[in-house]
């Protein structure tokens, strides 16, 4: 029975492998194509000045704080005990006040993190439906994207589609033949962030607020290495 299921299998295979085998696909570059879209550029543009906006109210906040605790060593010795409790409570409040800002605004699903979904959203429609319709033109099975998760080792200039894309969206370079010009992508930097950076020792008289940032990274465009005819 084995021996049986075993065959049926090989013969399926057989048979399906040569209509697997004609299937055609190809793949794009998107974030080369959005890096060419002056939409995206504008969206990308309004995300920085946001970003620095709230970073420069985050940075105000942090300056208030530091504040407070120098002003809290100065007068220490001066200070009773009850009043001693009062001004730790008080930078104590300040500093989970901040952080608590900081996540609202560049946190996971923050404010930040919401309105580029906004503003890149209409951009990435209509580069999908762009990719949709040079795959029923090129009657094409499947369509992977370089800029995507997928690892990809080695690319055919064959199977690339990217500037049929740039057709679609009206941005072709003009010798068709040719790649683009790699266009000028701009990112948000991730702007520097107090997250965790400021720590209250509870276990001690004294509140001590310290100060870490991270740097942003930037993230890079591929170019297409070619194109199909």
């Amino acid at each position: 029975m084995k021996k049986l299921h075993s065959i049926l299998l090989g013969a399926l295979l057989v048979l399906t492998a040569p209509a697997a085998m004609a299937q055609k696909f190809g793949y794009v570059d998107s974030e080369f194509v959005m890096g060419k879209m002056p939409a995206y550029a504008q969206a990308q543009q309004e995300l920085n000045t946001l970003s620095g906006t709230w970073q420069k109210e985050i940075e105000s906040q942090k300056k208030d704080l530091d504040k407070l605790y120098r002003n809290y060593q100065a007068e220490e010795v001066l200070l009773t005990e009850p009043m001693k409790k009062k001004r730790q409570d008080e930078i104590l409040k300040k500093e989970q006040d901040v952080k608590a800002y900081q996540n609202k605004i560049f946190g996971y699903e923050g404010q930040l993190f919401k309105k580029r979904q906004e503003l890149t959203k209409p951009v990435q429609d209509q580069v999908f439906e762009a990719i949709e319709k040079v795959a029923k033109k090129k009657q094409l099975a499947i369509i992977f994207d370089k800029a995507g998760d997928l690892t990809m080792l080695y690319t055919n200039p064959t199977h690339d589609y990217t500037e049929f894309v740039l057709e679609e969206l009206g941005l072709a370079s003009e010798d068709r033949n040719q790649p683009g010009q790699k266009g000028a992508v701009r990112t948000v930097t991730t702007p520097k962030t107090p997250a965790g950076d400021t720590d209250v020792d509870t276990d001690t008289d004294t509140a001590t607020p310290a100060s870490k940032t991270r740097q942003p990274t930037k993230a890079t465009n591929t170019r297409p290495a070619g194109r199909k005819n």
